[in-house]
C-alpha cells in the first residue's frame, strides 16, 4: 500500500457482536490505524508487545487497568484517560469495573502494512493468550 493522498471520513458506532471483545476499525494508512476497541468480562489482553508499533490508548468509557511483566500495575484508567505504550513495551490490560469499556486504539509504526491484519502480526506473546481469537470480532464501521 502507498502512502494515501486522500482524507478518511469515520463514524464509530457501537455493535452488539455478543462477543467479550471486539475492535471496530475506524480508518488506516498504511503506517497508522484507528479502532475502538469493545472489551467485556473475559475480554482481557495477555502479556505481549509489538516491536514495531507504538500504541494509544484512550478510554472512552469503562475503565481499564494496563499492566507489564509481572502483573506490574503502569496505569487505572477511566474515561477521558490514556496512556503511550512505546514499541517493545510489555504490557496486557483488562476491563474494571461493571460498565463496558470502549478504548480509543491508534497504532503507529515504523513499517508499512497492506491490511490491517498486518499491524497484528508485528507481535510477541510472553504469556498465552487468553482470548481464543474466534472470540475477537474484527469490524470495519462504514464512513
Amino acid at each position: 500500500m502507498t502512502a494515501s493522498t486522500e482524507c478518511t471520513v469515520f463514524k464509530y458506532t457501537q455493535k452488539e457482536t455478543g462477543r467479550r471483545k471486539a475492535a471496530h476499525v475506524l480508518c488506516r494508512s498504511d503506517i497508522v490505524f484507528a479502532a475502538v476497541q469493545v472489551v467485556r468480562s473475559g475480554g482481557e489482553t495477555n502479556l505481549h508487545s509489538h516491536g514495531k508499533l507504538d500504541g494509544f490508548w484512550f478510554v472512552l468509557r469503562g475503565a481499564a487497568r494496563f499492566y507489564t511483566t509481572d502483573d506490574e500495575v503502569l496505569a487505572e484508567l477511566s474515561a477521558e484517560e490514556g496512556i503511550l505504550i512505546p514499541r517493545g513495551y510489555p504490557y496486557w490490560f483488562e476491563s474494571v469495573g461493571s460498565e463496558v469499556l470502549e478504548l480509543l486504539q491508534v497504532e503507529a509504526s515504523v513499517t508499512q502494512y497492506d491490511t490491517v491484519r498486518g499491524f497484528g502480526e508485528d507481535r510477541t506473546d510472553y504469556t498465552p493468550r487468553t482470548t481464543r481469537d474466534s472470540d475477537v470480532m474484527v469490524l470495519k464501521d462504514e464512513a
